[in-house]
């Protein structure tokens, strides 16, 4: 890794990092404050934040601006975003991925490769999605995560997003690998709801891994701790 000092990160750096399993996007930002607090000395109050969300079920792409560089999550949020992962066929979660317990199973023999590529199209280009119950846009405002956990429904409002590329890259049913590229606010647990259900099915997210935002990829990025590591030993 390169050697930066305190005067690179407040005049601004674009940090790539792999953000590893079960560790929410806030928690990444915070190791990273920290260590930079305690092992180079930068001012407690210094600017850093992370440009996009990832949940804490996913992996991948994280990219972190600190300093000056901050005023820019607002542009590298815009950009649009590649992801990888895994559908499970045949069965759906309230939070639409492995956060939460099977909730119903739906019939799959009906549904074969021809099936599963025809479907593909439907969600191809500027699309309507409901987001999540499980998630933490507000809706009067209390995040709806928070709603969920209470038991209570609410109606949720459909959004636009668009997805540019939907690739299926594996079938081995109940699993399908996809790649996607989508725009800013897409909800990739979503489309694995909604494509089960084009399929007369249901479906839930079981792997999701962030590999690309613009032109930032994560084989470029670095896993939190190794970047503590790093600048411990300097």
């Amino acid at each position: 890794m390169e050697s930066l000092t305190i005067e690179d990160y407040l005049n601004g750096q674009i940090l790539l990092i792999d953000k590893p399993l079960n560790w929410s996007s806030f928690q990444a930002v915070n190791k990273l404050k920290y260590a930079l607090i305690n092992n180079l000395g930068l001012p407690k109050k210094f600017k850093i934040g992370h440009a996009g969300t990832l949940d804490p079920l996913a992996t991948g792409l994280l990219i972190v601006c600190t300093g000056k560089f901050t005023k820019r999550i607002i542009e590298i949020q815009g950009q649009a975003k590649e992801y990888t992962g895994t559908f499970h066929i045949g069965a759906t979660t309230p939070s639409y991925d492995l956060e939460t317990e099977i909730d119903h199973e739906y019939p799959t023999l009906h549904i074969d490769e021809a099936l599963i590529h025809k479907t593909v199209p439907q969600f191809l280009g500027e699309i309507d999605q409901i987001p999540p119950i499980y998630s933490a846009i507000k809706k009067d405002g209390v995040r709806l995560y928070e709603h969920a956990r209470a038991g209570e429904t609410v109606e949720i409002a459909s959004r636009k997003t668009t997805i540019h590329q939907f690739e299926i890259t594996r079938i081995a049913l109940p699993e399908i690998d996809f790649r996607v590229v989508c725009s800013k606010g897409t909800y990739i647990r979503s489309l694995a709801f909604d494509f089960g259900k084009a399929m007369q099915s249901g479906s839930h997210l079981t792997a999701l891994r962030r590999t690309k935002i613009g032109a930032y990829e994560v084989n470029k990025a670095i896993d939190v701790t190794l970047f503590e590591q790093n600048l411990e030993t300097k």
